[in-house]
């Protein structure tokens, strides 16, 4: 998702939570890697690999000149083909120290041998961030969470793009929240949806 499509988006949801909800956890994302030069974590869990922030985490990270926020992706399965870059596997976590920060985005349920080893690595010192649909026992490991559960207009696909979208930048103004009604909001995503999606009127 591009700058302009981010920005449309905004536009719609404004005057809901969601704006201020993501620039702030974005705040507290780039306020844990920035002032440690990096050590950024990013995991998933074993049926998600959050593929798609990683990689806009890396754009950011280059548009804003912050590198801090260059993630390394931990893998659930790491095959001996695999790149260097995508060869990092669970034990990266249990090493977690202080000054790092270990981001996880769980849709499901991020299950018993990820949970120990992201309590064993808050223990270690690491800053734990988490992005989840709520519920469970993640949210009890974070140091800050972002919660957006099933019933909620947006899904977490989307949010993830505020959040890394905000994370770069070097301003990250708040937003106060005044919220509209559901289906209002529903028929304005709706229809930017259809924007984004429509073909490019023709040229002649």
């Amino acid at each position: 998702m591009d700058a302009v499509r981010v920005a449309l988006l905004r536009e719609v949801l404004a005057g809901t939570e969601w704006p201020s909800a993501t620039r702030r956890f974005a705040s507290s994302l780039r306020g844990s890697v920035v002032p440690h030069g990096g050590g950024l974590l990013l995991v998933g869990t074993e049926g998600y690999e959050p593929w798609h922030l990683a990689a806009h985490l890396v754009d950011e990270a280059a548009w804003s000149g912050t590198p801090e926020l260059t993630p390394t992706l931990v893998r659930h399965r790491v095959r001996a083909s695999d790149p260097a870059h995508l060869s990092v596997g669970l034990g990266r976590i249990e090493a977690a120290r202080s000054g790092e920060t270990l981001l996880v985005v769980a849709p499901d349920d991020p299950g018993e041998g990820l949970l120990s080893r992201v309590h064993d690595a808050r223990r270690a010192g690491a800053t734990v961030l988490a992005l989840d649909a709520g519920g469970g026992e993640l949210p009890s490991l974070a140091h800050e969470l972002l919660s957006v559960p099933p019933w909620q207009e947006l899904d977490l696909d989307t949010v993830q793009h505020l959040v890394s979208a905000a994370a770069g930048e070097n301003c990250l103004p708040s937003t106060a929240p005044a919220l509209r009604s559901g289906r209002r909001l529903r028929d304005r995503l709706s229809r930017l949806a259809d924007q984004l999606t429509a073909p490019p009127p023709a040229r002649w």
